[in-house]
């Protein structure tokens, strides 16, 4: 009658090399998700907010809502 040892199973430090090898997974994940959203998101919006303020005129608009009457203290010109 033949048994096979079998090998022990690793107990001592089997925490720590988990948490390792997640640990560096886990950061490169999140970085990943930072690069992604700084180039994908964050960049165009700025480009965007950028455009945008290139050509805004203030004043213009807020001729624009007092004629509307949007403005409770302001009155449209000519009343």
């Amino acid at each position: 009658m033949s048994t096979g040892l079998l090998a022990k199973p690793q107990m001592r430090g089997l925490l720590a090399k988990r948490l390792r090898f997640h640990l560096i997974g886990a950061f490169t994940v999140s970085l990943g998700v930072a690069i992604m959203y700084k180039f994908g998101v964050a960049e165009p919006r700025k480009r965007a907010y950028a455009e945008f303020y290139k050509n805004y005129d203030a004043m213009k608009e807020f001729e624009a809502m007092r004629e509307a009457g949007i403005f409770q203290s302001a009155r449209p010109k000519g009343k």
